[in-house]
This record gives C-alpha cells, structure tokens and sequence, in this order.
C-alpha cells in the first residue's frame, strides 16, 4: 500500500477507534472527542504507528496577509494533513469555506504535492458529504492532489 493508502485507512477508521475508546474496562477515564485538539490528538497517535516524520503544527505560507500552521505535514511522503471537527458554528458552510482557503494556501507550499483534508463529522453535521467532499476534490491541480475524508461516512 501507498502512503497516502495507509493514511486514508487510519483516518476512514478514525471513527472505529474513537467509539472503542469510550468503552474502558472498570469504567475508567478515557480520552473523548470534544473538539478538533482531541481530534488531532488521538489521530498524531495513529500516524506514529505507520509513519516516523510526523511534523506538527510546522507553518505554512502566508495567505491574505496571514499566517498559519498546518496540523500534520509527513515531509518524506510529501502530505499534509488538515484536520476539521464540526461543532456549532462549523458546519457544511463553513467546513468547505476554511478548506477552500486552506487548499489555496498549501498549493504554492514546497513539501506538499498532497493535501488530505479530515473532517470528522460524529454527529453528522454535514448534509451532503459526499457532494461536499466531491466539490473540494476538484480543486487538485497539478501541483497539489486534494483527498477529502468526512468521517463517518
């Protein structure tokens, strides 16, 4: 398998592991989904299994006037990773808008040929997320193939 077949497999399963954790043996404390941190917390352990070069929060260009760091970037692989939770107030609409600009600005970045855009959506926010995943899709280039996984599906 490819790399970037590995790291749809870990993230197409994320939700699998999430649910697993929330069942402890002697109903112990656990780690739980509540915001997009826990979310790329529990998905930096899962990369660890698979893949040495897990650069964190290493920044990325400038994009109208501001700065920013990317969540994941697998330097050897070429990947970044952008990871989304959906929560009130970031929902279809603005899930899409944030990646639009997070597509735009990772096209001119020099170590990504691939950007894999996670949105974890456990309580199914998101109407449409095969369309959604699908408009997003096409905005891969030569430069930059765009993969987007909502999860669960």
């Amino acid at each position: 398998m490819s790399p970037l077949d590995v790291l749809l497999r870990l993230v197409e399963r994320f939700h699998l592991v999430a649910r697993q954790l929330r069942v402890r043996h002697g109903e112990r404390s656990t780690l739980t989904m509540e915001d997009e941190y826990d979310v790329q917390d529990l998905l930096h352990s899962l990369l660890k299994i698979q893949f040495d070069d897990i650069r964190q929060e290493e920044w990325a260009p400038s994009y109208a006037g501001r700065s920013s760091r990317m969540d994941f970037l697998l330097k050897d692989q070429g990947i970044v990773i952008e990871v989304k939770k959906t929560r009130q107030g970031l929902e279809e609409k603005e899930v899409g808008e944030q990646l639009i600009v997070d597509i735009t600005k990772y096209r001119i970045h020099p170590d990504c040929r691939t950007l894999v855009c996670f949105v974890y959506d456990p309580e199914c926010r998101i109407g449409n997320p095969i369309g959604l995943q699908s408009d997003l899709e096409k905005q891969s280039s030569e430069k930059l193939k765009v993969v987007v996984r909502i999860v669960p599906p």
